[in-house]
């Protein structure tokens, strides 16, 4: 894969080199550019790399800038340290945005959903059609993967995938993440529903919405419900009502 890393800050440019190198070290740099003005000139005076990593802070302005003057045939990932940008991160070619410092996990993730809808596209068409790649990575990455809860005078980012389940109690949301931490958020379940991928969280309740991760037991229940064992325990019982049960067993995988 030729990837060209858009980054102003050499640290930070250097960084990002040693992490891809590190997920796959027949992956080529093509060039680190540090500037709008100099990335638009390599794009219009090379072939199109395969990937741009793209922080959106340059020098001379934003990111957002090139795709105004010229035409950018890759995905992107942009690497940033301000989150206020994603909305219009998707509305270019990104296919993740991933807040500084980035960690090793989240830059693989990322290069492995890449390298995935590749193949998938590869065996369905004789040719990758970039903007079907585009529109399948930014229906995927329109899930929220993380959420910021605020404790006094500071935020605290909460990754989805570290998150067992939401719960409604005493007229109060919390998120309770795998290493038994709970969290109060503004949000309500319904807000949050809509905003997590399905596969990976169910509605079983008013009170609960839960990851299948978090799902350790399933019991038949009274009246053709399900009581459902939670890792970790919730502190009180999940049950799915017969309406829901059929749903909740497809969706498990039955």
């Amino acid at each position: 894969m030729n990837i060209l890393i858009v980054e102003d800050e050499a640290l930070s440019a250097r960084r990002l080199k040693a992490m891809v190198m590190e997920i796959d070290p027949t992956f080529r740099i093509l060039e680190i550019t540090d500037s709008v003005r100099n990335t638009v000139n390599w794009l219009k005076s090379n072939p199109s790399p395969d990937l741009m990593l793209m922080d959106i802070e340059l020098t001379d302005g934003k990111s957002f800038d090139v795709f105004e003057q010229v035409e950018v045939k890759c995905p992107v990932i942009f690497v940033t340290a301000y989150d206020e940008y994603a909305i219009k991160a998707f509305r270019v070619n990104s296919i993740d945005y991933l807040l500084k410092p980035v960690k090793q996990e989240e830059l693989e993730r990322s290069m492995d959903k890449l390298r995935s809808l590749k193949q998938q596209f590869s065996q369905e068409a004789s040719g990758l059609n970039i903007q079907s790649l585009l529109h399948e990575f930014q229906k995927q990455s329109s899930y929220k993967e993380r959420f910021l809860i605020k404790q006094a005078d500071r935020m605290l980012p909460i990754e989805t995938f570290d998150i067992a389940y939401f719960q409604t109690k005493d007229k109060h949301n919390y998120i309770h993440t795998f290493d038994d931490k709970e969290y109060v958020t503004d949000l309500t379940l319904d807000e949050i529903e809509k905003t997590l991928d399905p596969k990976k969280f169910f509605r079983a309740n008013r009170q609960f919405l839960v990851s299948a991760t978090a799902v350790e037991k399933i019991h038949f229940w009274f009246s053709s419900k399900l009581k459902v064992d939670l890792r970790p325990k919730a502190n009180e019982e999940v049950v799915v009502s017969r309406e829901k049960a059929i749903a909740f067993r497809t969706w498990l995988g039955e």
